[in-house]
């Protein structure tokens, strides 16, 4: 346990599930803040996960899945900036730790509480898992909460549809420590400044992108994918010919538009136009195609994409030194999670075989 007087190291705990590539959702909700965090220099820590172990929650029967999606997610996280020098890249199911403070923590909540989380109900319809739930699934907010808690995690950069579970979190925090002693670290939250980063839509026009629906932007596409998706997005349904009157509040265009296109973009590609304000006006007030538009759209994602592709290309030449980041990376993480469960167990009195406590009654 940290002494009062210790000043507290400023760590943060990320991590995304190995289910598929990771998309342009998770780059501009999650990756490119986790890149900048990372070399702000603000923090002591910093440990990426790979949530291979929630993965199984609902992949158990299919564990090739996540196996085989692993290193994808760890090529993504290397082309998009992430620095194993400054990053800890780790594997969960790798840091057995985390499975046992999971145990501890379930003793903290009640069935009841777990069922009103609202990111629960949403991902148990999501999945149509109502009839038959399995328990791992059910608890991963506890199995969050233990994630976050092993690295005394002091802030958790995540999407808003997460606030959920970490309030959960740290109603766990705060129910250990004042049952057991101060002990537990309670994190904050960091979300993307930019709102339209917060939850893209698929490029089908529905409320989220998601791997499971196949309406994704990946990380990993080629040009001419990028192109094919861009040029195929949902846009404004009542947007019919190029004079009439378009509606930019709720267009996936423009909300791509949002997250990823700056002034500079339009003095390279499209010089007409001082900035994204100037082009909504002129969508809203018609003359202005949605074929332009997504031409604009396309040059703007593949100006991001490039430098992301030209470091995979680098990553994925080099499986082995790939395979190295996450072998250190793991035993690094299992050190730190080994200590925090030190702590827990001392701070519960089940540190039995420590200087002999068993015979201290």
């Amino acid at each position: 346990m940290q002494e009062n007087n210790t000043p507290k190291k400023r760590v943060i705990l990320t991590g995304d599930r190995p289910t598929g590539r990771l998309h342009v959702g998770h780059y501009v909700g999650s990756l490119k803040e986790r890149v900048r965090l990372q070399n702000s220099g603000e923090f002591d820590e910093i440990y990426i996960m790979i949530a291979d172990a929630q993965a199984l929650t609902d992949n158990a029967e299919h564990p090739e899945k996540v196996r085989g999606n692993i290193m994808q997610v760890a090529l993504d996280y290397l082309s998009c900036g992430i620095d194993p020098a400054k990053s800890c890249i780790f594997i969960q199911s790798m840091v057995p730790e985390l499975t046992e403070l999971t145990f501890y923590y379930m003793n903290l909540v009640t069935v009841s509480r777990v069922q009103r989380n609202p990111t629960v109900k949403a991902e148990i319809q999501m999945r149509n898992f109502e009839a038959s739930i399995p328990v791992g699934f059910f608890c991963y907010p506890i199995s969050q909460a233990a994630d976050i808690t092993a690295f005394h995690a002091t802030a958790v950069p995540v999407g808003e549809d997460q606030l959920p579970m970490l309030e959960q979190c740290t109603e766990i925090v705060r129910k250990f420590n004042s049952v057991y002693g101060e002990t537990l670290t309670e994190p904050g939250i960091i979300l993307p400044k930019n709102r339209a980063c917060l939850r893209l839509p698929g490029i089908d026009g529905k409320a989220k992108m998601s791997k499971s629906l196949g309406n994704c932007i990946y990380l990993s596409d080629t040009p001419e994918e990028v192109k094919t998706k861009v040029m195929s997005m949902f846009t404004d349904p009542t947007h019919l010919r190029r004079e009439d009157p378009g509606h930019t509040e709720g267009n996936p265009v423009f909300i791509y538009l949002d997250a990823f296109a700056r002034d500079e973009h339009f003095a390279e590609f499209l010089p007409e136009y001082e900035n994204l304000e100037a082009l909504k006006e002129h969508y809203r007030r018609g003359g202005l195609g949605d074929v332009k538009v997504k031409k604009f759209l396309c040059d703007v994602m593949q100006a991001e994409l490039a430098p992301i592709r030209e470091r995979r290309a680098y990553w994925e030449s080099r499986p082995e030194e790939v395979y190295e980041i996450l072998k250190a990376g793991s035993a690094r993480a299992e050190a730190t999670a080994a200590e925090t469960l030190r702590e827990v167990r001392r701070a519960m009195k089940i540190d039995y075989f420590e200087n002999g406590n068993l015979l201290k009654n």
